[in-house]
């Protein structure tokens, strides 16, 4: 299997609600309703709302796999609003939304490519902090991905009535080297 990383843009928001809506049917499969509830995510006005937003805030990618869409994420400057309780980290950063794959592709190691492929844009803007935040309820499956994949668990923290349990890793880059001049 080929995995290829290309830019995405308004015209990728179907396949990006498509990745999320599988994520949701593989979750609820799973018997893990907690994280993204039962309903496709494509049917919240939210959900829509928030991709369009952080598509326009910041770069999208998009994971392909022989040419099929099969990963997508968003990197923008900061977390969301919903995370402005926590301090932030008082650097610069990337950070990382809506990370979601065709659940066909599990297990190719195509959110591994797509999250180095972050890695690799944060290091290239001279960022050296990379951010994520995840579910962090039941037994804590997608923060171990993340650590897997070389982010470190930082702040904890719970949203709304239900006390949503989240989780932020953090991932260091280097920055390019100064050229010699």
């Amino acid at each position: 299997m080929r995995i290829t990383i290309r830019t995405g843009g308004p015209d990728d928001v179907p396949v990006m609600l498509g990745m999320l809506d599988s994520s949701v049917e593989w979750l609820v499969s799973q018997g893990r309703t907690r994280q993204w509830g039962t309903t496709p995510l494509s049917r919240h006005t939210g959900t829509v709302e928030s991709v369009t937003r952080y598509m326009a805030e910041g770069e999208v990618f998009l994971a392909e796999a022989d040419g099929v869409p099969a990963a997508t994420l968003i990197l923008t400057d900061s977390p969301g609003a919903y995370l402005a309780h926590l301090p932030p980290p008082g650097e610069p950063e990337r950070y990382i939304h809506w990370l979601a794959s065709d659940r066909r592709f599990k297990g190719h190691g195509i959110g591994s490519a797509l999250l180095a492929h972050a890695a690799e844009a944060t290091r290239r803007a001279g960022v050296s902090l990379l951010r994520v935040d995840c579910y962090a309820g039941d037994d804590r499956r997608l923060v171990a991905y993340y650590e897997a994949n070389g982010f470190t668990a930082t702040q904890a923290y719970t949203v709304g009535e239900h006390e949503w349990p989240g989780q932020v890793l953090a991932r260091r880059v280097r920055p390019p080297a100064p050229s010699a001049g």
